[in-house]
């Protein structure tokens, strides 16, 4: 099996570089190979981790994160907290577009209104009443209330060329136009501020960048001119890629490859401590049974965290009790895993249960480290309830429609962050759903408490920082006691390189490489 295994690996690989173009053999091309390549070319389509990654590649945030949490200046250099509801920013002059057009603060305006009017992005900037433009280089981005996280949203701005996504398509079509998992011009056009430009992209297949001639960014030390991108979706066939010299830059390192990557000389191995929360939605729509908190407890009883940690993720991840990783405002130290199948049965009976039901589940099978093998382990453990599991997986680029679709009882999602804050899981992940504000986008259990909802609501006005850390923290009890969702284990993170390229200084725990910034040591 080992054998076949590696053969398999081989074959992947030896086919990989024939399909690489002659571009990839240059010297200063960074063939690279994800487990999945961006869903769209349309940065406000989907909230997903693939999507920012692309984000840093072809885009500029407003301000980015450092690898200690600071904010680093980007396409705004200087800040200015005016009051408690408005930021005043200073824009960097002299940037200039993809598509030739220069970077004006009109640009920031347009592009907030259009994350306003995201499904996936709108919840985390309702808070935002309007921007004000003072000057070509100068906005003034007012809160409707206290926002204690504004300067953790531009994190998330990336601002987009308005000339060049207003008006209309040949078929009529307006060009700025957001359709989730489907057709339109920012889905299949681009053009942004970063260090790379799209030029060719075939979905599933390859996608290429080429350095931007333009970059504003001339302090920069990344020596990176293209950029070769595959989706491997098989882990083995991935890790055979680098190993052989077929690319040079791979993520996700599967846990089982950890130990030969590392050992093996002509490759560079990155791991970090995650913050990623991999979890289990319950749909309480589609399943009676789940309106009856018990039950929810039961499945979370049933399922051995800790197990799933050690052996099929080989240690390389974190148990979870609840969202907010330890270090996170949120975190509440009180909160246990709770193991225990004998408990778990004798929920099922006190809620009418003991026989047990059945269910459907699904989970993407090439999004998150050993997503599908870690399906099949809680359907084996659910079993033991009594509650039989029909489990499908999809690849993830099929996954995310059916996801929004909630087309299963029991859905898998992973989550990160986006303001490394607490209230964003809560914003997105429990949040009672509200398609008209965004909240609970991605709450696929349909689960609803008003209460906590209200304590969030005050929290994300509470400027005393301690005060509302003790909210968050509030609010995780609460989820707790009420199994809102099924925690799971928060991933770790490993990459790894050829020998010759310098990746530690460009990664980050958010998982967005600034690859702009890459060394290859010629």
């Amino acid at each position: 099996m080992f054998k076949k295994t590696l053969l398999a690996g081989a074959l992947g690989a030896a086919m990989l570089t024939a399909a690489l173009p002659q571009a990839a053999m240059a010297e200063n091309t960074l063939r690279m190979a994800y487990d999945a390549d961006p869903v769209s070319l349309d940065i406000h389509e989907q909230l997903s981790g693939g999507i920012l990654q692309l984000s840093h590649m072809s885009f500029d945030p407003l301000v980015r994160w450092t690898s200690d949490f600071e904010f680093e200046p980007r396409l705004a250099t200087e800040w200015e907290q005016v009051n408690d509801t408005t930021m005043r920013m200073t824009l960097r002059e002299g940037v200039t577009f993809h598509s030739g057009n220069p970077f004006t603060a009109e640009d920031v305006a347009w592009t907030i209104d259009r994350l306003k009017r995201s499904p996936d992005f709108k919840a985390i900037f309702e808070p935002i009443e309007t921007v004000n433009v003072i000057d070509d280089h100068t906005v003034e981005i007012v809160s409707k209330r206290p926002n204690p996280l504004l300067l953790n949203m531009a994190t998330y701005i990336f601002p987009l060329d308005s000339q060049f996504y207003s008006g209309e398509t040949d078929n009529g079509k307006e060009r700025d136009e957001i359709v989730k998992n489907g057709n339109s011009f920012a889905s299949r056009n681009m053009s942004g501020t970063g260090p790379f430009r799209v030029t060719s992209r075939q979905q599933g297949v390859r996608l290429e960048f080429e350095r931007f001639e333009d970059y504003w960014d001339t302090e920069s030390p990344g020596n990176v001119d293209n950029i070769v991108l595959t989706p491997i979706n098989e882990s083995a066939t991935r890790v055979a890629a680098l190993l052989s010299g077929d690319v040079d830059f791979i993520a996700p390192v599967p846990p089982n490859d950890l130990e030969r990557v590392e050992s093996d000389a002509d490759s560079n191995l990155v791991t970090m401590s995650g913050t990623r929360i991999i979890l289990l939605h319950m749909n309480q729509e589609r399943v009676e049974a789940f309106k009856d908190p018990r039950v929810r407890q039961a499945f979370t009883y049933a399922i051995n965290q800790q197990g799933i940690a050690d052996r099929l993720m080989k240690g390389f991840a974190t148990p979870a009790s609840q969202l907010s990783p330890e270090g996170y405002v949120g975190h509440n130290p009180d909160l246990e895993l709770r193991f225990d199948l004998e408990h778990a049965r004798e929920l099922m009976a006190e809620a009418g249960y003991e026989d047990g039901f059945s269910i459907s589940m699904m989970a993407p099978n090439n999004r998150y480290v050993n997503d599908a093998k870690i399906a099949q382990a809680v359907a084996a453990m659910l079993a033991r309830i009594n509650v039989t599991v029909d489990l499908k997986t999809l690849p993830k680029a099929q996954y995310w429609g059916e996801y929004d679709d909630r087309a299963a009882d029991v859905m898998m999602i992973g989550w990160h962050s986006d303001t490394e804050d607490s209230a964003n899981f809560f914003q997105y992940i429990t949040e009672c759903p509200n398609a008209e504000t965004g909240a609970g986008q991605y709450n696929a259990g349909n689960y609803c408490n008003p209460e906590l909802d209200q304590l969030l609501a005050d929290a994300n006005l509470e400027l005393d920082l301690e005060k509302r850390g003790e909210m968050l923290q509030q609010i995780e009890q609460g989820l707790y006691d009420d199994a809102a969702f099924v925690p799971l284990h928060w991933q770790d993170l490993a990459w790894a390189s050829a020998s010759n390229i310098d990746i530690e200084p460009v990664l980050n725990v958010m998982n967005f490489p600034y690859l702009g910034d890459l060394v290859i040591e010629e």
